[in-house]
C-alpha cells in the first residue's frame, strides 16, 4: 500500500544526537589541547605559566565535562530543549577560554609573535568567560521547562541577550591597550590588564553577565513559588543545586583567601552539582528520591563524625593507658567502632528522618503498628480494608485495589476452618 502524506509514519531526526555528540567531541579535544600547549611554555622555559596545574585546574574540568556530558545527553534525547544546547554552549566556553588563555600566553609572553593572531584572541579571552556567565544564567531562567516563568521574564531574556551580544562584541573591538603579562597571571577578569575604552567595556560584559546570573537564580525562586506536582519535584533537584553551588562557591572564596590546598578541590565540587541536577530534573529522572538522598547524606556524614570522634576518643584514652605505639590501642579502637557502627547507624538514621524525612519515618511506623495487629487479625475482610488502608496512607496511589485467587481464597477458608 502506497503511504500518503497524511499516512507516512514520522522518523526521528538523526542530526541533533549527532551535532551534540560532536560538540561533546570539540569540548574533549580542546582539553587535549592545553597540555601540548603548557609542554611548548615548558621549552620555551616558561613552566610557571602552564594553565594545568594539579589541584587548580580539577574544577575546571569537572565542570565542562559534567556540563558537556549532560548537555549531550539532554541534546539528543530532547533536541527541543534549549537547555541541553545552552549546557554545550557553557562547556564550549569554558573550554575555548582555556585554549585561548595557553595559546595568548606562548604567543605574547612566553615567545611574543612567535603564533599569529594572538592579539585578537587576548581580546577574545575574556569576553569567553563572560558567555559562559552568562549561559548558566539563562540555563537557570529556563530550568525545567525551556521557557521563562513569565511572559515578563520573556523580554527580559531577549533584553539580556541583547545586552550580553553588544558587550561582548565591544568588548572584543573596542580600543585600548592589553596587558598581556598581568592578564597571563591575574586571569581576563582583572579590570587592570586593560586599558582605554577596552576596559569600559570589559567592565560592561562583567557587569552584564552577573546580572544575568542573578536574574537566572531570581527567576528559580519565582517558578518554584508557583509550580506544582511534578515541575515542583523538577525544582527542588534545581534549587538544592543551586543553593550547594553557592555554599561551596562561598567556602572556596574563605579558604582561598586563608590559602588552603581544599579551596582547589571544593570549587570542583561546586561547578558539577548545577549540570547534573539540571539533567536529573529535565530528563525526570528519579525525582522522588530527593528526600532519601538527603537523608542518607546527612546521617551517613553524622555518622562519620562520630564514629571518628568515638574511635579519636577511645584511641587516646588507652593510649594514656598502653602507651602510644602499642598495638592493641588501634585494635581496640577499631573494634569500638566496628561494634558501634550498626547501632550508632540506625539511631542516626532514625532520627535523621525524623527531621528530614518525615513521610518514611510515618510509613515506617503505620507498617510495623499494622505488623503487630496482623498477629491477631484473621477475618479476611478486616484484612482486606485494612491493607488497601496502609497502601492509601504509606503511599498514596490514585487507586488501589486487591485481588485475590479463588483458589488461595478457598485454601485460606479450609485452613481457618481446620484450625478453629
Amino acid at each position: 500500500m502506497n503511504l500518503t502524506p497524511t499516512t507516512r509514519v514520522a522518523r526521528p531526526r538523526w542530526w541533533p544526537g549527532v551535532a551534540a555528540w560532536v560538540l561533546w567531541a570539540l569540548d574533549v579535544l580542546g582539553l587535549a589541547v592545553v597540555p601540548w600547549m603548557d609542554e611548548l611554555l615548558r621549552q620555551a622555559g616558561r613552566a610557571d605559566l602552564v594553565a594545568l596545574v594539579p589541584g587548580s585546574v580539577v574544577g575546571p574540568v569537572l565542570a565542562m565535562l559534567s556540563a558537556a556530558t549532560v548537555g549531550a545527553v539532554l541534546a539528543s534525547r530532547r533536541p527541543r530543549h534549549p537547555v541541553g544546547w545552552l549546557l554545550l554552549g557553557f562547556a564550549l566556553s569554558l573550554t575555548a577560554s582555556g585554549v585561548i588563555n595557553s595559546y595568548v600566553t606562548y604567543g605574547l609572553v612566553a615567545r611574543p609573535g612567535a603564533l599569529p593572531a594572538a592579539d585578537l584572541l587576548a581580546r577574545v579571552y575574556g569576553p569567553m568567560i563572560y558567555l559562559a556567565l552568562a549561559l548558566l544564567g539563562f540555563i537557570l531562567l529556563l530550568t525545567p521547562t525551556g521557557s521563562p516563568p513569565t511572559r515578563g521574564w520573556r523580554w527580559w531574556a531577549r533584553l539580556s541577550a541583547g545586552a550580553m551580544a553588544v558587550a561582548l562584541v565591544a568588548a572584543t573591538l573596542a580600543p585600548g591597550s592589553l596587558d598581556p603579562v598581568r592578564m597571563a597571571v591575574r586571569g581576563p577578569l582583572d579590570p587592570l590588564s586593560y586599558g582605554g575604552a577596552l576596559r569600559a567595556a570589559s567592565v560592561l560584559a562583567q557587569a552584564v553577565a552577573i546580572g544575568v546570573i542573578l536574574a537566572g537564580g531570581a527567576s528559580l525562586v519565582v517558578r518554584y513559588r508557583r509550580a506544582r506536582g511534578v515541575e515542583r519535584l523538577q525544582l527542588r533537584w534545581v534549587t538544592l543545586a543551586a543553593a550547594l553551588t553557592g555554599v561551596a562557591i562561598v567556602a572556596y572564596a574563605v579558604l582561598l583567601a586563608l590559602g588552603s590546598r581544599l579551596a582547589d578541590w571544593l570549587s570542583a565540587g561546586a561547578t558539577v552539582f548545577l549540570p547534573l541536577a539540571t539533567g536529573a530534573a529535565i530528563l525526570r529522572y528519579r525525582l522522588y528520591d530527593l528526600d532519601r538522598i538527603i537523608s542518607r547524606t546527612l546521617a551517613y556524614g553524622l555518622l562519620t563524625l562520630l564514629l571518628g570522634g568515638s574511635y579519636a576518643a577511645v584511641a587516646l584514652g588507652l593510649g594514656q593507658l598502653l602507651g602510644r605505639d602499642s598495638s592493641l590501642v588501634v585494635a581496640a579502637a577499631t573494634l569500638a567502632v566496628a561494634a558501634a557502627f550498626q547501632p550508632a547507624r540506625r539511631r542516626v538514621q532514625a532520627a535523621v528522618d525524623r527531621r528530614f524525612n518525615r513521610r518514611r519515618h510515618d510509613a515506617a511506623r503505620i507498617i510495623a503498628a499494622f505488623s503487630a495487629r496482623l498477629r491477631d487479625q484473621v477475618d479476611l475482610a478486616t484484612l482486606t480494608a485494612e491493607v488497601l488502608g496502609i497502601v492509601d496512607q504509606t503511599m498514596q496511589p490514585t487507586r488501589a485495589s486487591l485481588w485475590l485467587r479463588p483458589q488461595a481464597l478457598s485454601n485460606a477458608s479450609t485452613t481457618t476452618a481446620r484450625g478453629r
